[in-house]
């Protein structure tokens, strides 16, 4: 982290722009620019606050002039070397949103209040400069990482949670005034072959999810239910164990965190609020994935932080979708869809895709335009309860999904999650979805699903088991050799040109009998009697990827 002393900037480096049309403006075009220019402005007959404003040209000018960043390769964030901070006596900067050489001298007709603070300039590492005034959340973040101090300790120190100090130097990373080297969840090439012209988007993790069922419990009875197993339940003690390893591989892992909320019905945890509470404090994003709620146990959550996104699910119009969750599931849901709504939640609807609903599907969304801010579906898993159900032939699944592609094309409420459905994107050069984990199929990858009892699962849809977190810790179960297996996905998908958008639904083949490690997803549009037929997709995928 550089000072801005003049001797670092021989003469004719700064042309100081700004401060040379704002002192023709004040008459004073005798004075030259020179490296020296802040002090010799110092006690001129100028505006008070223009020495700073050439401090802040200064410096700026030092780091665009610097060689071009680079991330490290491995350990904890570093201080950007280019960076320059600047501390001022006046907000010099206040209305130029950091844009100096743009700023018209029109911004200072009216003289600044005297305000002590900071200006950070910097490059990022696209070669970009910027300057922008300091922050409490940056120089927290500086003062962090450049005195070796352990964020736990600063968080006690100050009586904040912890996670508001990650979040200031995951901030400051964000925005590269901070180096943090890249994420080290990465796809394997070695056992999950990337095509060539493959982002580095979709093999690159940069946050990591874990579904996690704090309870069994729940108010429904669905028949479909994937899991209806009486398990050891969660104390809040082995939660909060939890959430600090679950902290501790994200930072090992240079990954964000992300915990989605389920069950069961999460909010019949006995202490469902202090468990998101402690995931909060810690930093992690957070979403729930549950049944409607009364008003008064949305607040309460709403209080301690909104999550990302609320998730309920529907099966179908009325009559269909209360034969599986239940009498009166259908009004209570759309009821809670439009308290979420005016409590200005995110909400998602999810359907679970079966023979008899696949009608249904785009009809109800017609009655979810407006009400919610996404709806999609997942095939059925003819696993647990789920078995008794039938999932679409083969045939008419696919022309569902063109259906469905068309369909969102005309109701923005619908999104795309299925895998399958790049399948049709990529055969018409269309851009392609990000997949249902957000990378293709995420199992063990982005994303595990925790029971209440400690037990991960590289997928909640079908028994996937890879480890136990409270006997084993998350790190031992990621890199599990269950965990690898699942990570790598089905050899007969290699050769497919979308994997990394796609992989089938791992799930979907385990309920058919297949053998997913070996064999394709049976719905696949691609797959031939000899498995994926390349012929049928060939071309490098150069179409970005899209939520």
């Amino acid at each position: 982290m550089q000072g801005s002393a003049p001797a670092a900037h021989p003469a004719g480096e700064c042309a100081y722009p700004l401060t040379r049309r704002l002192l023709a403006e004040a008459g004073r075009s005798d004075i030259p620019a020179s490296p020296e220019l802040p002090e010799r402005l110092e006690g001129a007959a100028v505006p008070p606050w223009l020495p700073d404003l050439a401090r802040v040209e200064r410096a700026a000018a030092a780091a665009a002039r610097a060689p071009r960043p680079e991330r490290p390769g491995a350990g904890p964030p570093v201080v950007n070397p280019t960076l320059e901070l600047v501390r001022l006596a006046w907000p010099v900067l206040d209305g130029l949103d950091g844009e100096l050489g743009a700023a018209p001298p029109a911004a200072f007709s009216a003289p600044p209040a005297p305000a002590d603070g900071f200006v950070l300039c910097w490059q990022d590492t696209a070669g970009v400069s910027h300057a922008a005034p300091a922050a409490p959340g940056d120089l927290l973040a500086l003062k962090v990482v450049v005195e070796g101090l352990d964020p736990e300790a600063v968080a006690s120190a100050h009586g904040v949670p912890v996670g508001r100090v990650d979040e200031a130097i995951r901030a400051a990373a964000d925005r590269e005034i901070l180096l943090a080297p890249p994420s080290r969840i990465r796809r394997d090439p070695a056992v999950f072959p990337i095509p060539e012209g493959t982002p580095d988007h979709m093999v690159t993790a940069e946050t990591f999810a874990v579904q996690w069922h704090v309870t069994q419990a729940c108010d429904l009875h669905c028949r479909h239910c994937y899991d209806r197993s009486d398990r050891a339940p969660l104390s809040y003690e082995q939660g909060v164990r939890v959430l600090d390893d679950l902290r501790r591989f994200c930072q090992a892992r240079n990954v964000r965190g992300h915990v989605v909320f389920t069950g069961g019905n999460p909010f019949l945890h006995p202490r469902f609020a202090d468990l998101y509470r402690a995931a909060a404090d810690r930093g992690f994003s957070l979403a729930i994935l549950g049944n409607p709620v009364p008003r008064r146990r949305l607040e309460e959550i709403l209080a301690i932080r909104e999550p990302t996104f609320y998730q309920v699910s529907l099966e179908g119009l009325e009559p269909h979708n209360d034969f599986i969750r239940g009498r009166g599931h259908f009004r209570r849901a759309l009821a809670f869809l439009d308290l979420l709504r005016e409590l200005g939640v995110s909400s998602s609807v999810m359907l679970t895709l079966t023979r008899e609903n696949l009608p249904q599907v785009l009809p109800l969304a017609e009655i979810l335009r407006g009400r919610a801010d996404g709806f999609t579906f997942n095939r059925l898993s003819p696993v647990g309860e789920g078995a008794r159900l039938a999932l679409p032939d083969r045939d008419a699944f696919l022309a569902f999904l063109e259906a469905f592609r068309r369909a969102a094309a005309r109701n923005e409420v619908l999104y795309f999650k299925d895998n399958l459905l790049n399948a049709l994107l990529h055969r018409e050069g269309l851009p392609l979805s990000d997949g249902c984990t957000g990378y293709g199929c995420g199992a063990a990858f982005n994303f595990i699903a925790l029971l209440p009892d400690g037990e991960a699962h590289a997928c909640r849809k079908f028994p996937s088991p890879i480890g136990n977190v409270h006997a084993e810790g998350l790190e031992a179960v990621y890199e599990s050799a269950a965990a690898r297996r699942y990570r790598a996905g089905c050899e007969g998908c290699r050769p497919c040109p979308i994997r990394p958008w796609c992989g089938g639904c791992l799930a979907v083949a385990r309920g058919l009998g297949r053998d997913i490690f070996t064999e394709p997803d049976p719905f696949c549009p691609f797959l031939g009697t000899d498995g994926i037929d390349v012929s049928c997709t060939a071309g490098v995928v150069s179409a970005p990827a899209q939520t």
